[in-house]
């Protein structure tokens, strides 16, 4: 683990943020992001719902590899001998005593994309009631890795329109979670030796998502910590968060694979002369960006 760059992270989900947190009032955001790497044209999954989204960013691969949909990780555990693991697995079995963290308001996450079998703590409650519990846990536990899932602002999108005074009302709310829990990570003393991430899967258009308009398929992804540089990242998919973490933990990631791992750290995150020339993908599913080639509809949740 001599390459570690980081003993911890934390990556916070904004479930149907996409990138309308530019528009809402984030007064902690900014200020937990202002010399951080920032952009809010990252590359949602295609379709741009929910499992496919998650799925990408958890396992390093694109939903046509994943297969994984809103109604499969309901209702079906998370095979623990995938040929794609999950970010946990990857983490499990180089650090074996490793604490691990998965706290979403949406379960089917913890359900349907992490293994069961691996020792991973884990709870689920409304955004409200789960941020002190999340809270909690990082101060008594100091995690490894935690991934948050939040989920009121798709609801908020679903109910009220993506974009609307409503919707952009719940991400404020969410911006007060997201302090709340960088502010624990600062009382349990783990804040220098953290890598903290912000991160949407989709965003919206009207009352749903799913379709590859560009209100749906760029969103947020912000990273603060030691060695992430200032800067506003140029290209990204969601599915490179799994590669960002990994290199933050000193763990190997997989060889580039157009059929499997096509998870790869965005251009001048790190300063690191190391880490190879971002390569792009989005022919595979005929996501181009600022394409749209295929429609679809949105899940109902």
């Amino acid at each position: 683990m001599s390459n570690q760059k980081h003993s911890h992270v934390v990556v916070v989900g904004i479930d149907g943020a996409g990138s309308f947190i530019k528009d809402a009032v984030t007064p902690h955001f900014d200020r937990i992001f202002a010399n951080g790497a920032v952009t809010y044209r990252a590359l949602a999954s295609n379709p741009s719902i929910s499992a496919e989204c998650w799925g990408s960013m958890l396992t390093g691969v694109g939903p046509e590899v994943h297969k994984l949909t809103n109604g499969i990780v309901s209702k079906t555990p998370y095979p623990t001998d995938s040929a794609f693991p999950s970010l946990f697995r990857r983490i499990r079995a180089v650090m074996p005593d490793a604490e691990l963290g998965s706290y979403c308001d949406w379960n089917p996450i913890t359900f349907g994309i992490v293994e069961n079998n691996i020792g991973v703590s884990h709870d689920t409650a409304r955004d409200t009631e789960l941020t002190p519990i999340i809270c909690d846990y990082i101060k008594t536990k100091k995690p490894t890795f935690l991934f948050i899932q939040m989920d009121s602002v798709d609801g908020a999108g679903h109910a009220h329109d993506y974009g609307s005074e409503k919707h952009l009302e719940r991400i404020n709310v969410v911006d007060g979670y997201i302090n709340n829990v960088h502010e624990a990570i600062k009382d349990a003393g783990m804040l220098e030796e953290t890598l903290f991430i912000v991160i949407a899967d989709h965003g919206g258009k009207n009352c749903s998502h799913g379709g590859w308009s560009d209100e749906e398929k760029y969103v947020t992804f912000a990273a603060a910590g030691k060695g992430v540089q200032k800067i506003s990242i140029e290209e990204m998919n969601i599915r490179d968060l799994a590669a960002i973490v990994l290199y933050a933990l000193g763990i190997d990631a997989p060889e580039l694979d157009e059929k499997g791992w096509t998870s790869q750290i965005p251009t001048g995150i790190f300063d690191d002369p190391a880490i190879p020339e971002y390569r792009d993908f989005s022919h595979l599913t005929g996501a181009a960006p600022r394409i749209s080639k295929v429609a679809h509809t949105s899940e109902l949740l």
